[in-house]
């Protein structure tokens, strides 16, 4: 039943979320977010409850985005729900700037796979607890969309410009990376979650003092989970992503795969990477970050909304996810087909106010 793609429940003081579609990797519907919301902010109004964990349920995944087939059908015309291309966008961001502001204590276990809005209701919250199979990815721009749900801000929180190398190529990372680019806040073995999570739910909560205390539990199970390889390869990264434009990105990459470096192989996987992934998607979402640059988390999803609706509108997300998702053979067939074919006159329509359909947020 859809009201089991969320469960709700309460481990003493800790009110908890467990994502319950294990089948499609705990991705959101837009039935989860309408019923998630108003939970936190029950919660929000309970003296009894502390502090919010939430989850995933199966050993695959915490979450692995949105419902992206439900847009596709609707935008495709196939559901009749039409509405759902803007609707689905506007409460997913309205429950990550909740997330994201909360008064109490918020801890996402990102166990298993986590990316897109799984990303987003986990790295725009308080506290993040990786295991040794966090798999966290910002796959967007293979899909024909660019990285959302908060991303223009988070993304550009990475050091040096690790950010917009993995908001372009959608790089998978475990959970050294994870920590080294500030997604995770913590590490604790997969084993040791459940009694983390008790842990929580046995505290002697003093008033005022939640943060603290939080702190203090995440902190005694916490580990290290090794060196991040990403901080060896930190150098090349920066080297090569310094460009303001694709163009430039894609030359330095073929600069660093000729030379004699230890970095050549690395370089030239990722330019080819690069170019098999739909090449609006990667104009708009370099041009997304460096605009974006010191963005709140208002402003961020400001305008990652208004980018979505001029998306939901053109051609490469629809054929991304039909490539992807749909039909599984892994061929998209961008359009415009190359770099060389789209403008920057063409990049800035993406960013075009929407007049009344802009998002907005309450004070």
């Amino acid at each position: 039943m859809a009201e089991d793609d969320i469960l709700f429940g309460r481990e003493g003081g800790v009110a908890t979320v467990t994502l319950n579609r294990p089948q499609a990797l705990n991705a959101f519907t837009l039935g989860m977010y309408r019923r998630f919301d108003p939970m936190l902010r029950a919660w929000a109004d309970d003296p009894a409850v502390h502090a919010v964990v939430i989850s995933g349920a199966g050993e695959r995944a915490f979450c692995a985005g949105g419902d992206i087939r439900a847009i596709y059908e609707a935008g495709r015309g196939i559901s009749g729900n039409r509405d759902l291309t803007s609707v689905f966008f506007r409460e997913e961001y309205e429950l990550i700037r909740h997330i994201h502001r909360y008064a109490k204590p918020y801890v996402a276990i990102i166990d298993g796979i986590t990316m897109g809005g799984g990303v987003g209701v986990s790295v725009n919250g308080a506290y993040r607890v990786a295991t040794e199979k966090t798999l966290l990815a910002m796959p967007e721009t293979g899909i024909g969309l660019f990285p959302d749900v908060g991303a223009t801000r988070f993304l550009n929180l990475c050091p040096g410009h690790v950010g917009r190398y993995l908001g372009l190529t959608g790089a998978r990372l475990g959970p050294a990376d994870a920590l080294y680019c500030g997604f995770a806040t913590h590490f604790a073995p997969r084993e040791l979650v459940p009694r983390l999570v008790d842990a929580l739910g046995h505290i002697a909560w003093r008033a005022r003092e939640e943060a603290a205390q939080v702190e203090e539990t995440l902190a005694a199970f916490h580990a290290d989970p090794g060196d991040p390889p990403l901080a060896s390869r930190r150098a090349a990264i920066d080297r090569c992503f310094a460009g303001e434009t694709v163009e430039a990105v894609l030359a330095a990459l073929a600069r660093e795969a000729e030379a004699a470096g230890e970095d050549g192989e690395w370089a030239a996987q990722t330019r080819a990477g690069l170019l098999a992934k739909s090449p609006t998607s990667l104009k708009v979402a370099l041009r997304q970050l460096i605009v974006g640059r010191g963005y709140d988390i208002e402003a961020a999803l400001a305008l990652e909304y208004r980018l979505t609706q001029h998306f939901m509108v053109g051609h490469d997300f629809y054929e991304g996810v039909r490539a992807v998702v749909v039909d599984k053979d892994q061929k998209p067939r961008w359009h415009p087909a190359t770099l060389a074919d789209i403008s920057e006159a063409m990049v800035e329509t993406y960013f075009s106010p929407l007049g009344d359909g802009e998002m907005r947020f309450d004070a």
